[in-house]
């Protein structure tokens, strides 16, 4: 129980690895606060870590809807007095289609859930984590960062916003306590893997529950890596 007495946010926390990390963060004794656009799929996660013992706040919340995303800061320290690591997972492909095609609207979305909720949530939660003994926060990333491919374009330059975002916000804090880290799963078997490649094996990829710990030991008051991109599963290098 090494995060005993710990909060934690958790986003996009209905299914995948957002579900997998903040169940993996409620066995090793965290109050998850789990947010997500569905609410039956938190009533899920949450059924899943009172089964462990754990004990979870589910908070409805549509990252599109930055009004509401901006107010989560301010509600997490007066309903828990403190935040001590933030787990920003919840992400959207948008549409596959070659670049001249993207529609605006489909454009908007795909950065406002991968690249404008991601500075809200810096904005809204990083006073706090700044503030606690041992903040932690990570950030879920992908691969295509670095290896660019057609039809991706949307989904490739707001998870590269997000990496560039993150790593800056990184270079500015290096003189606090709070550790920054981003996560690199690589291919898992999502829902959102599965709308992308709908006839993929996916039982021959690692599972959330594969990538979970990884992300919930950059939790830990021990980790001491800070703006650093770290690949988690058991086959990481």
């Amino acid at each position: 129980m090494t995060l005993s007495g710990k909060i934690a946010v958790v986003t996009g926390a209905s299914r995948g690895i957002g579900a997998a990390a903040a169940i993996e963060l409620a066995r090793r004794g965290a109050h998850v606060v789990i947010t997500a656009r569905t609410q039956g799929g938190l009533e899920e996660t949450d059924d899943t870590i009172r089964a462990l013992g754990g004990t979870a706040t589910l908070l409805p919340l549509d990252l599109k809807d930055g009004a509401a995303l901006d107010t989560l800061g301010p509600s997490l320290l007066e309903r828990f007095g403190r935040l001590d690591i933030m787990v920003s997972n919840a992400g959207t492909i948008g549409l596959l289609t070659p670049v001249p095609h993207i529609l605006p609207a489909d454009w908007d979305q795909v950065v406002a859930v991968n690249l404008s909720a991601t500075w809200r949530l810096i904005r809204t939660c990083g006073p706090l984590l700044i503030a606690a003994e041992a903040g932690r926060a990570v950030f879920v990333t992908d691969g295509i960062v670095q290896r660019p491919i057609g039809y991706w374009g949307a989904y490739g330059a707001t998870k590269a916003g997000l990496h560039h975002l993150v790593q800056s916000w990184a270079e500015e804090t290096r003189t606090f306590r709070v550790r920054v880290n981003l996560v690199d799963p690589g291919p898992v078997a999502t829902g959102l893997r599965r709308s992308a490649f709908p006839g993929e094996d996916q039982s021959l990829l690692r599972q959330p529950t594969d990538i979970a710990p990884g992300i919930a030991d950059l939790c830990g008051p021990d980790e001491i890596r800070h703006g650093a991109l770290v690949r988690v599963g058991p086959d990481a290098n």
